[in-house]
């Protein structure tokens, strides 16, 4: 298990790595989370019957 987490003496980059993603990915997320919260708001300002059938 140490190999592994020592990758062959590249575990600060390669892990370094797979963090910047996740923080990416993670954020990438949180954005169209409150973009879809702004469109739908927006949507239902537009269109206030069809936003109550819900």
């Amino acid at each position: 298990m140490s190999e592994f987490l020592h990758m062959g003496g590249y575990a600060v980059f390669i892990w370094a790595s797979y963090g910047l993603a996740a923080v990416v990915l993670i954020g990438l997320l949180a954005l169209s989370l409150v973009q879809r919260s702004r469109a739908r708001a927006a949507w239902e300002a537009i269109n206030p019957r069809r936003g109550a059938e819900r």
